[in-house]
């Protein structure tokens, strides 16, 4: 199954660009009630062809990743706006009423966990983003890839707002009114390419696996992620970032606002590493001293307490437990042999990259090439290797294209030193 092709095949001169400031019908009312939600679950039933499907959140305002807008449209029935909110957290009636349509997203894993939250699941499934980064584009934006292949220019500036606010703005409903608005055409524009490539069964194997991947499993010590904390390397020291994180995090839990909003993380790294040693030192530091934060000065002090009552053998260590292989660059010393395997096996992959116009992450994850060469298959052949990777999650493509070069790249042995010359 390859695909030796021009990676940028598709329109054969760049369109002159249009900017699109309003939808072509007109902005349409927020659906916010559960009469509306009926009549728009009919609406987009009787439509025809997938649908376009994007949602809102409130990714650095909030804890959680609800979805706060859904849009919809659909040739036959138009643009719908939908408050998740007002219709009680419940859209399930819109996902019954599109069983076996196909859906069209952008960057389709950012908004299918929120979108299952309200009851929206889809049964068919197409990205447009993966699409593009499976053909080859260099910028796979929404926005990029509309105006490469549709010469269109979409409205920007409201991706990263706040949208759990209301009254929604009416500029803001008309981005997210046009997020939707040419996605469909969109989707038949990278389709034709996926098909002039070869790799349209690549893409519907990668769709599926997005479409039924499990939500991910929750990480040992998520407080490990507080930006800066290669800074702090006493275990003393990290157990005050540990009871810091989750005191902030368990509030910001209860009232649903991003942690970050609540205390910086070079706040709990600042206080981790200047070790104040009373309260009012540390209302003194930078940050604390804010009137919003000495409202919960008694909270971060008391976790800070908490850690230094710890007995030593409950301070986190000093790096976190491994899981897989080590980090590559380290792989020459601790082993040679899974080293000059792993180099082999990065430039076929970059070979077939640049044959392909697929990028190296897209033809087998990092982490999948990272596993296999540090712990290859007793045999490595090409069957053996295919079985391996599918084992690791690689899609069948992805083991059917790749197996050959990385069976090969398994049996590659590390350079010999050669003899010192010996004095005469």
């Amino acid at each position: 199954m390859t695909a030796d092709t021009d990676p940028q095949a598709g329109p054969a001169a760049e369109p002159d660009v249009v900017d699109l400031l309003e939808p072509a019908e007109g902005v349409p009312p927020l659906v916010a009630d559960r009469a509306a939600l009926t009549d728009a679950a009919a609406a987009l039933a009787s439509g025809h062809g997938p649908v376009a499907v994007d949602a809102e959140r409130a990714s650095g305002y909030r804890y959680s990743a609800r979805a706060y807008l859904v849009q919809l449209r659909r040739e036959g029935a138009g643009t719908f706006l939908v408050d998740p909110i007002a219709c009680d957290g419940d859209l399930s009636v819109l996902g019954e009423a599109l069983r076996g349509v196909e859906w069209v997203l952008h960057a389709a894993s950012q908004d299918l966990a929120c979108l299952a939250e309200v009851g929206m699941r889809p049964d068919t499934l197409f990205d447009t983003e993966l699409a593009g980064r499976l053909v080859g584009y260099p910028r796979v934006g929404l926005g990029p890839l509309t105006e490469h292949l549709l010469g269109v220019r979409l409205q920007k500036g409201h991706g990263a707002a706040d949208w759990s606010r209301r009254p929604l703005p009416e500029d803001w409903l008309t981005y997210a009114a046009l997020d939707v608005e040419l996605l469909v055409e969109l989707r038949d524009a990278v389709a034709a390419d996926l098909d002039r490539q070869g790799k349209t069964a690549w893409a519907e194997q990668e769709f599926e696996a997005v479409r039924l991947a499990p939500p991910p499993p929750p990480r040992a010590e998520p407080w490990r992620r507080t930006s800066g904390l290669h800074k702090v390397r006493r275990p003393a020291a990290l157990a005050v970032v540990r009871e810091m994180w989750e005191s902030r995090d368990e509030l910001a839990a209860t009232r649903d606002i991003a942690p970050g909003r609540l205390l910086p993380d070079a706040a709990i790294v600042d206080a981790a590493l200047r070790e104040p040693a009373r309260r009012d030192e540390l209302v003194a530091m930078p940050v604390f001293r804010g009137r919003a934060q000495r409202r919960l000065a008694d909270r971060w002090w008391s976790a800070i307490e908490r850690a230094r009552g710890l007995a030593r053998s409950r301070w986190p260590a000093s790096a976190p437990a491994p899981d897989g292989p080590p980090p590559a660059h380290r792989w020459g010393d601790k082993d040679p042999a899974a080293a000059a395997r792993l180099a082999a096996a990065r430039a076929a992959l970059a070979a077939l990259s640049e044959r392909t116009g697929t990028p190296v992450e897209n033809l087998v994850t990092p982490d999948v090439v990272r596993r296999l060469c540090w712990a290859p298959p007793e045999t490595a052949d090409a069957a053996t290797t295919a079985a391996t990777l599918l084992e690791l999650g690689a899609r069948p493509w992805q083991a059917e294209l790749a197996a050959p070069l990385l069976a090969e790249a398994l049996l590659v042995r590390p350079e010999t030193p050669k003899d010192e010359p010996q004095e005469s």
